[in-house]
């Protein structure tokens, strides 16, 4: 029944938690702040944390997508002593690691894999970001070619899990949701918001094993989970 599958980008194709982390420690050293390299995981971390803390609030609406950039900076530094006065300043200092982070660009390695695997299918994209930020890593990694449409929280004006997002890909493919797949890896932005729109919604959750409330939430809604994107093409019930 399935013939449009939609996937998100960041940490479902594109390995984005591992070039911000290699971004960020880059960035530290060009600034001379990187100190003990005994420490770098533990900044690493640090910033992911807050990449999770206000890209959430940019989800719900709390602070629009420079916004949630400017805190970010701001909150990771304050630590070393170094206040961003102005909102130009704190953007100034991100556009710096946007370029370490460039740098560090990779595909998972299932991602291409699945692709091929699912080349008799209608496949498209639906992520959470602004299109030209989105678009050239799909340019640069290799993607642009697989995909028939590409869509942008930042053009369409909603951000997942809001159900007209999904709705909207289905309207942009011409198939009712029940005939199309949504694969992530966040479990309630992602697979249950798909479900929740009527898609098939399938959380990608590459950490290892999810939390018993986790395995409730996914049951609940009908969401298959997955370890890694081989697996996809099964988990949808198509032929080998």
């Amino acid at each position: 029944m399935i013939s449009v599958v939609l996937f998100d980008l960041d940490d479902t194709l594109f390995a984005h938690r591992r070039a911000v982390e290699t971004g960020v420690v880059a960035h530290l050293k060009s600034r001379g702040l990187a100190g003990d390299p005994s420490g770098h995981a533990a900044e690493a971390a640090r910033w992911s944390a807050l990449e999770e803390k206000h890209y959430s609030r940019y989800l719900a609406g709390d602070l629009d997508y420079l916004g949630q950039r400017r805190a970010r900076a701001r909150d990771f530094l304050a630590p070393y002593g170094v206040t961003l006065q102005s909102d130009l300043d704190a953007e100034g200092w991100f556009e710096e690691y946007l370029h370490e982070y460039r740098a560090a660009w990779t595909l998972h390695p299932d991602a291409l894999p699945a692709l091929d695997a699912l080349r008799d299918r209608r496949l498209g994209i639906i992520t959470n970001g602004v299109t030209h930020f989105q678009l050239p890593k799909i340019d640069a990694l290799g993607l642009s070619g697989y995909f028939e449409h590409i869509i942008t929280s930042g053009d369409f004006g909603a951000v997942k899990p809001d159900p007209s997002i999904f709705l909207h890909a289905c309207d942009v493919f011409g198939v009712p949701p029940a005939r199309a797949a949504y694969v992530g890896d966040r479990l309630h932005t992602d697979a249950i918001g798909a479900s929740k729109a009527g898609l098939t919604g399938v959380w990608l959750n590459r950490s290892g094993e999810p939390s018993e409330s986790e395995v409730a939430d996914a049951s609940a809604a009908n969401v298959p989970i997955i370890h890694t994107l081989a697996d996809l093409p099964g988990r949808l019930g198509f032929a080998p």
